[in-house]
């Protein structure tokens, strides 16, 4: 073993315990910050709490259903009974001079770390195919070489933790961290091909806040055809010249010449299970919810207190989507029509990206998750710092992303003015709602760019592969 192998071996040993560190740090850091939770006064900001991930909102369910009273009577709760059974009774335990909710806020912040390690995991996965697809396509000389190749795992486990938006949600009493783990359980179970692991994720995510059904199509390109990898071209390609360089005169290449290409096999099987599995579930759930709710309106009243209060878009009240002010505004005789509108929108892009991304799944729930948190009912920061992190999962594909710089000043920028204009609105009076509504316009269109940026360096990356790799260059002579 040279020197340069024990430096680099030594690197290794050391990466794992920086992370470590970093995120020992962060829970640290959340710790302080809920013992003055009382003083920073986060669980009243509209862009942390939304009438879905509201705590407060959760806790009055709750106090309802203790007086035997259906949870959903008083019209303020309409999140899922069986969250309402785990987290109420945290709800109206206290320790003398510590914070209410404390009990909560331990939950919230055990949720950010098993979703940061999920994600790691995730990460960790990516990372391998990335290198395993860079050396088939040549363009790494062997195994042990990974210069340039970024921890994406960390990274991506880092900016979850660390992310101002996941922070604050955790700190202000949002039930967006467990949402966004339940997303997480999900993708990792089907990146690690655990499918009962998926479908559970997949089908908890959907019960407590619907959007993330959408994220079926994603998991099942992952089952059938596995991590996010290069077009399959580029592997034809490779598989052609390496077919010809080896025997080009022999019988049996010509063979091999005139054979049509062979396409990527899809695991049936596998996704049969997952479907079997999803069904599963979600039988358990619908039991067990309405176990919950014998007593009062059941399945029923559930369905049309969470499910159809997220899709009429009752609650007007602001926060940081656009829905609340366009529906504040629209004519009575229109509001049926806008609804369907805006909420179609989202299900006109899931096929076209699934047609152009399936050979990326990872990549393509990022942006299914990034165009849901835009175009949802009652949108919040935990939905951004979601998707935030599961950009930071491709590092190394969008590293030469444009407008990096523009996009961190616009979020930075959105994210300080919000409460600003929101004061001057509410409280001092010099203000209307078209200072806090323009700052949503703002926040989605910052959004929007981010989204398109993202899918066009995906796209970049992969037409710069073609011109990088030898092969490619053999076949085009």
């Amino acid at each position: 073993m040279t020197k340069d192998d024990g430096e680099t071996v030594e690197e290794q040993k050391k990466k794992p315990c920086r992370f470590w560190i970093w995120a020992l740090s962060s829970v640290l850091f959340r710790l302080i910050l809920i013992s003055f939770a009382g003083n920073l006064n986060l669980s009243s900001r509209p862009e942390v709490s939304t009438p879905l991930t509201s705590i407060r909102r959760l806790a009055e369910g709750y106090w309802l259903k203790q007086a035997s009273m259906s949870p959903y009577a008083g019209s303020m709760y309409h999140g899922s009974p069986l969250l309402l059974s785990l987290l109420g009774l945290l709800t109206v335990q206290r320790i003398k001079g510590q914070p209410s909710h404390l009990f909560c806020s331990l939950v919230f912040v055990i949720a950010d770390i098993l979703s940061a390690i999920l994600l790691r995991g995730i990460g960790h996965k990516l990372q391998m195919a990335y290198g395993l697809n860079a050396r088939l396509l040549g363009l790494l000389k062997s195994p042990t070489d990974k210069e340039g190749i970024l921890p994406s795992g960390d990274i991506a486990a880092l900016v979850y933790l660390w992310n101002p938006f996941t922070i604050v949600c955790c700190v202000g009493l949002s039930t967006s961290p467990i949402e966004n783990m339940a997303v997480i359980l999900a993708l990792n179970g089907a990146v690690t091909r655990r499918v009962p692991l998926a479908a559970f994720g997949l089908v908890m995510a959907t019960h407590l806040s619907l959007y993330p059904a959408i994220l079926t199509i994603p998991v099942i390109f992952l089952l059938g055809y596995g991590l996010d990898a290069p077009p399959l071209k580029l592997f034809l390609q490779t598989r052609n010249v390496e077919s010809d360089n080896r025997s080009s005169t022999s019988s049996a290449s010509k063979q091999a010449k005139s054979k049509p290409t062979a396409q990527l096999p899809f695991l049936w099987r596998t996704v049969v299970h997952f479907v079997f599995w999803v069904l599963v579930w979600s039988l358990c759930v619908l039991v067990l919810c309405g176990l919950s709710l014998s007593k009062h309106g059941g399945l029923e009243e559930m369905f049309k207190r969470t499910y159809g209060f997220i899709l009429s878009i009752e609650d007007l009240s602001p926060n940081i989507g656009v829905f609340w002010y366009f529906f504040a505004e629209v004519f009575d005789f229109f509001r049926s029509f806008f609804l369907i509108v805006f909420h179609v929108n989202i299900l006109f892009m899931l096929l076209p990206l699934a047609i152009r991304l399936k050979h990326r799944p990872c990549f393509l729930a990022f942006i299914y998750l990034a165009i849901s948190s835009l175009l949802k009912s009652y949108p919040s920061v935990g939905d951004s710092a979601l998707y935030l992190s599961l950009w930071a999962l491709f590092v190394n594909e969008l590293a030469d992303m444009k407008f990096s710089f523009f996009l961190f000043c616009g979020y930075l920028g959105v994210s300080l003015l919000s409460p600003v204009m929101h004061n001057l609105w509410i409280w001092r009076g010099t203000g209307n709602a078209n200072f806090y509504f323009g700052n949503a316009i703002g926040y989605a269109c910052f959004q929007i760019v981010f989204v398109v940026e993202s899918v066009s360096a995906m796209l970049n990356h992969d037409r710069a592969l073609k011109k990088c790799n030898p092969n490619h260059q053999k076949v085009k002579n």
